[in-house]
């Protein structure tokens, strides 16, 4: 009797554990309905789009003349230990030779941001869902965020060399040289530091950069108009 008892709570606990197995691959293998993968799918679909036009925007209005020399918002303007230098050359007549060195800087930018399309192309096609469904969710920036957290360094090892380069070709070295040959021989034993000039114009050409970006991105997440492909409402539409 007791054999028997053993013997059926032996066979119900291999049935419980068949069952148990069956019903985890089972569940394992449920896949997500189908409008739940539409829905991811036109989600990232209209991450990837808002993406694309505010970066291919961004960098038209940048990389135009003047894109960063008359948009005071991105201006780049002498760097804050040579803006003495400055101060001092405008007051003993060396006025011009300030503004075209903060000219160059701006050019060497504009002519530098077109670089930056290829590299926001990877970057937009790397995105994942995960991605897209925290950036569709998070603040009036979150896309521009992610992005740069994706594509800065990049960048930069990309523009610099551009930069640095676009500088020599729009006399920004030069402009810098003169200028502070004029400070040196007007103020002697002046003590004048060393400057890395490609890195601070590469920095604050990505920063106006980036700036533009969100301003793009803003747009899209707050107003209808801007949002100029009927999937963008869609997507933006519902948030």
């Amino acid at each position: 009797m007791r054999l028997t008892i053993f013997s059926l709570f032996l066979l119900l606990f291999c049935i419980n554990s068949v069952e148990a197995s069956f019903l985890e691959d089972f569940f394992k293998g449920v896949q997500l309905p189908q409008q739940s993968r539409e829905d991811s799918d036109t989600t990232i679909a209209g991450l990837k789009e808002a993406l694309s036009i505010g970066t291919n925007n961004a960098v038209l209005s940048v990389s135009k003349v003047d894109g960063y020399f008359k948009n005071e918002a991105i201006k780049i303007l002498l760097p804050k230990n040579i803006q003495n230098i400055a101060n001092i050359l405008s007051k003993i007549g060396y006025q011009k030779e300030v503004d075209e060195f903060i000219l160059s800087m701006n050019r060497a930018a504009e002519k530098a941001a077109p670089k930056a399309k290829d590299i926001f192309i990877t970057a937009i096609k790397d995105m994942t869902i995960e991605d897209a469904i925290k950036i569709l969710h998070g603040g009036d920036t979150a896309a521009t965020d992610y992005f740069k957290s994706k594509t800065f360094d990049k960048l930069y090892e990309a523009f610099k060399p551009i930069i640095s380069k676009s500088m020599n070709d729009v006399g920004t070295t030069r402009a810098y040289k003169n200028m502070t040959e004029k400070y040196i021989s007007a103020v002697p034993f002046s003590g004048l530091e060393s400057f890395d000039l490609d890195h601070y114009v590469t920095t604050k050409a990505l920063d106006g950069l980036f700036y533009m970006i969100a301003l793009e991105e803003k747009k899209i997440r707050t107003d209808p108009a801007a949002r100029v492909t009927e999937l963008l409402r869609k997507v933006f539409g519902r948030e």
